[in-house]
């Protein structure tokens, strides 16, 4: 009978991952018929009443749409508006002209300026920008493709403004800054190999480190030294894109002492010069986002309370023991973001035309994700407020025992890996991972956080960041080719970081 229900209250996932693979259907698509299954088995098996199935639904389209699908639209309009104006053409510049060393360009491109995009806006463009950067610069469509997916990998669960962490963290009831700091804690070991991987695929081998050791170390250390501590001390919402900064300040601060090995050399064809102005022009959204967030973050007390007034506490789901819900209306990263964005918009003279454009090609562009969105996280509290997820981390539990800890990393690759989200993975699987923790008397913070350490390899590997990755280097087609490239890190990864799960798990 366990059993019996564990299969059930699995079937809502067991139907995205067949929707998605065997049958080939869109996200969005697979999601609402997850969210179909999940409310018929709620109301059957589970004997929920209609109206509570009905309100925890209500439950998860409202934490949908405010913050995430607000921030999802505010950082892809940042990005597409600076599209718009140019100034993401001279970004590309600034940063293709710091060496003519390939190994650097690769490090610079889809580590530290991928890990930037990944911070600052997710959803593929950290994916897509720098692998078509790498194709334009005369590097191979298959190769930057490879690089681009090691690189973002680990960045993945603070991307788009943090929101795959900040999710888990409020789906679950965990502090951010605590969940963050452990999240970042557990990346650490795979964030500093990462630059190295980087730099053995440019050069086919470990020959390639020879004379790079002192910029891929700064470019390591320069990217998770700063996340860990914005990560302590604010939480996810800017500790990639602090991270990303100060790696490629870094990278290029080594870069320009190095000597140039003709081995590595390539040539880079002229560009236009870019002046101080201009090219803080080109960057004002980005700045303007870093600052208004840290400007609005508890490392600015008076201005983060006055803030949070404004606010509204509620409770949506009808049934027994309701999550109160918190909508933060002026203090919330998507609604800083757009005016960023508007600002910086300004000052690159982009016209009410072209705000108004951007806009709504952004909102076509996002509708399948926000659908996604929506149903996904509608999923999770009819599965959560029903019982389904204790079914299952019951019975998982039980199979698995103390071993647990071993398996926790696989939840979180297996949902991104299908959804090709790690937010989505953290919903699906957040609340599983909680219960095992306390079910074993483990540290909550580092079962969960597990979660989000698997995410990193499933978004290498999934099949959504394959076609993301081929599309923009106009390779389509050629996915079973690239997948088989990226495999053997991504193994690799997960048995690592298995065991750093459960050996952390024995140490806390």
């Amino acid at each position: 009978m366990e059993f019996l229900n564990f299969l059930l209250a699995l079937l809502p996932i067991l139907w995205l991952v067949v929707a998605l693979t065997v049958f080939k259907w869109p996200t969005f698509k697979a999601a609402i018929g997850s969210l179909v299954i999940s409310a018929i088995l709620a109301i059957t098996k589970w004997q929920m009443p209609v109206m509570d199935m009905a309100s925890a639904a209500l439950e998860g389209f409202a934490m949908a749409l405010w913050p995430i699908i607000l921030v999802i639209i505010a950082a892809v309009f940042t990005y597409n508006l600076t599209l718009k104006t140019g100034a993401m053409e001279i970004i590309k510049q600034m940063i293709a002209s710091v060496s003519s060393d390939k190994r650097i360009i690769v490090l610079l491109i889809a580590w530290c300026f991928g890990g930037f995009m990944e911070g600052m806006a997710g959803f593929g463009t950290a994916i897509a920008i720098p692998a078509s950067m790498l194709v334009g610069l005369g590097f191979n469509p298959l190769f930057s493709c490879l690089v681009c997916l090691i690189a973002n990998g680990v960045p993945t669960p603070f991307g788009s403004i943090g929101i795959p962490t900040v999710t888990l963290a409020n789906l679950v009831g965990l502090e951010n800054t605590s969940l963050s700091f452990m999240t970042s804690l557990q990346l650490a070991p795979f964030v500093i190999a990462a630059p190295f991987l980087i730099v053995m695929a440019t050069g086919k081998g470990p020959k390639a480190l020879k004379g790079m050791l002192p910029v891929t170390l700064a470019s390591s250390l320069g990217f998770i030294l700063p996340q860990l501590a914005v990560s302590y001390f604010v939480g996810a919402e800017l500790a990639v894109v602090v991270g990303s900064v100060c790696s490629l300040a870094l990278t290029i601060l080594f870069a320009s002492k190095k000597k140039s090995d003709p081995q590595y050399e390539m040539q880079i064809a002229k560009q236009e010069n870019i002046t101080v102005s201009k090219a803080l022009v080109a960057w004002c959204p980005f700045i303007l986002i870093f600052v208004f967030l840290l400007l609005t973050s508890k490392m600015v007390m008076p201005i983060n309370d006055a803030l949070s007034k404004f606010a509204t506490q509620t409770t949506i789901y009808t049934g027994e023991n309701p999550t109160v819900i918190s909508f933060s209306w002026i203090n919330t990263p998507g609604v800083w973001i757009f005016i960023s964005a508007l600002i910086g918009g300004l000052i690159q003279k982009a016209s009410l035309k072209d705000f108004g454009r951007v806009l709504v090609d952004t909102l076509n562009q996002m509708k399948e994700t926000m659908i996604t969105m929506l149903s996904v996280l509608a999923v999770a509290k009819i599965m959560g407020y029903a019982g389904m997820i204790s079914d299952i981390s019951s019975f998982v539990i039980a199979i698995t025992g103390s071993f647990y800890p071993f398996f926790a990393p696989w939840f979180g690759a297996l949902g991104t890996f299908v959804t090709g989200s790690g937010t989505n993975s953290g919903v699906l699987f957040g609340q599983v991972q909680l219960e095992a923790a306390q079910a074993l008397n483990a540290n909550s913070l580092w079962i969960v956080a597990l979660n989000s350490l698997g995410v990193a390899v499933g978004k290498m590997l999934s099949p959504q960041s394959l076609a993301i990755a081929l599309s923009s280097v106009d390779s389509k087609g050629q996915d079973s080719k690239l997948l088989s490239m990226v495999l053997p890190y991504g193994a690799v990864m997960i048995i690592l970081m298995s065991i750093l799960a459960f050996v952390g798990n024995m140490v806390l």
